[in-house]
């Protein structure tokens, strides 16, 4: 240090002591800030996405993929290191998110050892695998700690992706993120320790969020007034869902501008001084006015809570939506619209750090449209350059990785980029391809229309007029059609599969509807409903839509009214359906309804929405979401629903099982629990189960329950985060076989173990556990009940903790005989099963093998080991051999091996089974993946395991392999 700098510290220092005597305080230092430990609450903005989650809305739409192509010589053990330290810095990026009761909470989990990148050989840029990649779902209870995958293109060529989940991360952490990365990635090759700053944690700034709640009323009531009256707008939805709309929900579609168009936008927000994203914010309503008509119109945007240099640093969730609203009546200029939407901006700014579901429960049924959506369906932004990941040493370029999904029913966007371009995106379940396509085709031509004259009216912009729209609103929304029919029945008969439809004039009694379907087995009456809800204004909507076999018609071929059936009567509270729904809504609200009040206007929010489907989903043992119940939203409707899966369920036991389908659960005999069953093994068990004639109740989550099913196969929601489910589900069967775990969160797997323990009372129970449980041992042949050997992987720990559980229970309190059945990796012709040839070592192989890289394996002898490969078993082998332990348990552990394959033989069928023109060496170096070089006695289960025909692994990798070539 320089004497300059000494002489100033020192003045410094003295006259910090100096104001701390005259103050009688001591001199020494203030004591640092202590951090809370503990769980923190979730910001209003973590609590939306957690709630989408409760609520079913199960998609890969929050994802955040991170692409970066880098050219030059990349290191994938420093990306390793680098992304390891920054999941240790920041502990949002290693949080999971738990409940209290009703109330959601995160909390960090401890900092990983290492994070592990996965590189996978990519001839091709690789578009398949990063999108599958980036879809792949992240289960918040088990935390959202950021994937990483690399794809190996050539020597000096990589993609690498890292996924994040929303919740823990927004775009401008994206900057934070890379910055860091290439910091610690910069260190890593350096083999030094990087030196950053201490950044600020995120749950800091949640615990701070939830001070003062006081301090949003004057938002609050501020948004209420401002919000009032307003709707969600009208969008013309689909007669039908597309066939492929599960696999593709969402379409984005891109149109070039001309290079004129963006500085004359600029040009435009200069003189009404506006911004460019003001401008574009005005084009998104003035297109949206044009696809409905609606004046009166609400489209929402991003706002952030990144401000001061507290927040400098913070990777987090720190966005919030604006519902901004903007009067387009009077038929305003362009450059007019410019100016309302600026003003109606800067009123929302003010205002902004009033979260938006606070709004939205302070506004209850107002805010939301006919079908249960949101207040803001339609979003506007402006696009700007992609961040990429710029590692020292290396060109970078970003790359784009759709998954598919869209956040709001439809989004405008303007690209501010070297090539910039008009963008919309549209959920298909809210626009047809046909209205999708115009829609983006107009937009762009709106903005090119607006840059070149500013004045020009809303009505000569480009775009049809909306369908849904009239000249000027003038009174009441119950006019009817062009041709006299109301819009109920015009809407019905332009279904598809609508044969013929019939909305008579109410004459003061409620508004009905009659329809002939094409054919057996087409939609339900609430589906129709609902289909109209979607589509109409409350009060077009039919109170009940009646199916008849034909519309009774008189002579000259008009509807013959009187021969119409008269309104059924309204069902009575004492449907078991109905009285359950009405208890629920009267618990939950604390007012007992009536079979038509509407949720939200009871008081109903999203967080209700999951504990009203939650309670009536254990209830009755049926499958409801929170969705469901905003969709339908009245104790009637709601109850209908629930009968129609009531039914359906009925007609499925009686289809498959029709002897039991009237007994209760506990009258069948020998009923066996399986967990896991949407897996590839568990679904492998079922099988067999099912031809052995064995009832089964399986365990599934919501989402995924529907996947299940077949002969004697029950249905229970549930998973290993449930313990209480998973208690009830083990009391209500005779047997066990609990085949599912997480592979990420140890701690929950041995949680769900204690609590199926703890409730298992008779009856044999199998669980699926793992040769990793033997960790690493010294000799090549390894006995079954062997001792496990250090190092044992957090995954190997925590089954050898859940067979001890298990075993030490055995035969204790009346519980049957116990069987811990070891799996070493398991092959077969399902899609969970296909993972292994993407990850891992058999994924190394597969990969080279596909792309025609050189592939080296380990000789015999290598690192003194004669031998290098691994066990397998195939998926219906181990099923039998599982299953055969509920007649004869095997009272400890027992393996499940079919058969030991080498690497070589392994990459020669591979090689074969590819046509690939792969080079294959052996070396004395071994790769870290391929060393593996245990046998396994596999004696106690060997009559099961005898391999079936087609269960020899030539057969069962073309199985596998099949698929994944098409």
């Amino acid at each position: 240090m320089a004497a300059t700098d000494t002489s100033a510290a020192l003045q410094q220092e003295l006259l910090r002591r100096a104001r701390a005597r005259a103050a009688g305080r001591s001199a020494a230092p203030a004591p640092a800030e202590v951090r809370p430990a503990g769980p923190a609450p979730l910001t209003h903005a973590q609590r939306r996405m957690w709630l989408m989650e409760r609520l079913g809305g199960h998609s890969a739409q929050y994802s955040v993929p991170f692409a970066t192509r880098l050219t030059g010589p990349f290191d994938p053990d420093a990306l390793s290191t680098a992304l390891t330290g920054l999941v240790r810095r920041h502990e949002i990026l290693r949080t999971r998110y738990g409940r209290d009761g009703d109330e959601p909470y995160q909390e960090p989990m401890p900092a990983p050892g290492a994070i592990e990148v996965i590189v996978v050989e990519s001839p091709d840029d690789g578009d398949r695998l990063l999108t599958e990649e980036a879809r792949r779902p992240f289960d918040l209870a088990d935390g959202t700690t950021p994937r990483a995958l690399v794809l190996r293109h050539g020597p000096q060529d990589h993609t690498v992706l890292l996924t994040f989940h929303h919740i823990a991360i927004d775009g401008g952490s994206l900057e934070t993120v890379a910055e860091e990365l290439a910091a610690l990635y910069e260190a890593a090759v350096d083999g030094r320790t990087p030196v950053l700053p201490e950044p600020p944690q995120y749950a800091d700034f949640a615990r701070r969020e939830h001070t003062d709640p006081a301090r949003l009323e004057d938002g609050l009531a501020h948004w209420t007034r401002r919000l009032t009256g307003a709707t969600p707008p009208r969008l013309p939805r689909p007669l039908t869902l597309p066939s492929d709309v599960a696999e593709h929900p969402a379409a984005t579609r891109s149109t070039a501008l001309g290079e004129q168009v963006l500085p004359a936008l600029r040009e435009l927000g200069r003189q009404r001084r506006a911004t460019v994203f003001t401008v574009g914010l005005a084009a998104a309503f003035a297109a949206l006015h044009r696809l409905t008509g609606e004046r009166d119109l609400v489209i929402g945007c991003a706002a952030t809570h990144r401000e001061g240099p507290a927040m400098r640093g913070l990777v987090g969730l720190c966005v919030n939506t604006l519902p901004v609203r903007v009067d387009l009546s009077g038929d305003p200029g362009f450059a007019t619209l410019v100016e309302r939407v600026r003003d109606a901006l800067l009123e929302a700014q003010r205002h902004r750090e009033v979260p938006f579901d606070l709004i939205l429960e302070r506004l209850g049924a107002a805010a939301r449209g006919d079908d249960g959506t949101a207040l803001v369906r339609v979003t506007s932004d402006v696009v700007g350059a992609q961040t990429a990941l710029r590692l020292p040493g290396l060109e970078a370029r970003p790359v784009e990785v759709g998954v598919g999904e869209a956040k709001f029913d439809l989004t405008f966007g303007l690209c501010d980029t070297d090539e910039p371009a008009s963008l919309v995106q549209y959920g298909r379940a809210a626009l047809d391809e046909e209205t999708g396509r115009a829609l983006a085709a107009s937009f762009a031509e709106l903005l090119t229309a607006v840059a070149a004259d500013p004045e020009l009216p809303l009505s000569a912009l480009p775009g049809r007029p909306g369908p849904l729209g009239r000249p000027e609103p003038t009174g009441s929304l119950a006019e009817p059609e062009a041709d006299g029919r109301h819009p109920a029945e015009a809407r019905l008969l332009a279904h598809p599969e609508i044969a013929d439809a019939h909305v008579p004039d109410p004459a003061g009694g409620p508004l009905l509807a009659y329809a002939v379907l094409r054919r057996t087995g087409g939609p339900s009456p609430v589906q129709l409903r609902t289909h109209l809800r979607g589509a109409l204004g409350r009060e077009l909507v039919p109170a009940t839509v009646m199916l008849l076999d034909a519309m009774p018609r008189s002579a000259d071929g008009a509807v013959d009214t009187a021969r119409l059936p008269a309104a059924p009567a309204p069902a009575t509270p004492r449907s078991p359906h109905l009285e359950a729904v009405t208890e629920g809504f009267a618990g939950l609200l604390g007012q007992r309804p009536l079979p038509d009040d509407d949720f939200f206007a009871l008081g109903g929010h999203s967080l209700a929405a999951v504990q009203l489907a939650e309670r009536l989903r254990s209830a009755l043992t049926l499958p409801l979401v929170g969705l469901d119940i905003m969709q339908t939203r009245t104790p009637r409707a709601i109850a209908e629903l629930l009968d129609a899966r009531a039914a359906d369920r009925a007609s499925a036991v009686a289809a498959s099982a029709p002897a039991a389908s009237t007994r209760p659960r506990r009258s069948r005999e020998g009923t066996v629990l399986v967990t896991g069953g949407t897996g590839g093994v568990g679904a492998f068990v079922l099988r067999e189960l099912a031809a052995r004639g064995r009832p089964v109740l399986a365990l599934a989550r919501p989402e995924s329950a529907h996947l299940v099913g077949g002969d004697g196969i029950e249905v229970i929601e549930g998973d290993l985060g449930d313990l209480d489910g998973l208690r009830t589900a083990v009391e209500s069967a005779d047997a066990v076989i609990h085949a599912a775990c997480t592979f990420t969160r140890p701690d929950v797997d041995v949680a769900a173990m204690r609590a199926m323990v703890d409730a298992w009372r008779g009856g044999p129970f199998v669980f699926v556990s793992s040769v990793d449980a033997y960790g690493q041992p010294k000799a090549a042949q390894v006995p079954e009940e062997s001792a496990p050997q250090a190092p044992l992987s957090p995954y190997g720990q925590a089954k050898l903790d859940c067979e001890r559980l298990l075993l030490s229970a055995a035969g204790t309190e009346g519980r049957g005989g116990a069987s811990a059945v070891r799996s070493p990796i398991v092959w077969g012709a399902h899609d969970r099963l296909r993972d292994q040839l993407r990850w891992g070592a058999t994924g190394l192989l597969y990969q080279a093998a596909l792309g025609g890289h050189p592939i080296a394996l380990p000789a015999a002898g290598a690192g003194g080991h004669d031998w290098y490969g691994a066990p397998w078993v195939h998926a219906a082998a181990l099923a039998r051999a599982v299953v055969s332990c509920l007649d004869a348990p095997v009272h400890g552990v027992a393996n499940a091996v079919s058969g030991h394959v080498a690497w070589s033989d392994l990459t020669a069928e591979l090689v074969t089974l590819l046509g690939s023109d792969s080079a294959v060496t052996f070396e004395q170096e071994v790769h870290r993946d391929l060393d593996h070089r245990w046998h396994y006695r596999a004696d106690r289960l060997a009559p099961a395991l005898r391999p079936a025909p087609g269960e020899d692994l030539h057969s069962v990798l073309t199985a596998m392999i099949e698929p994944m070539k098409g």
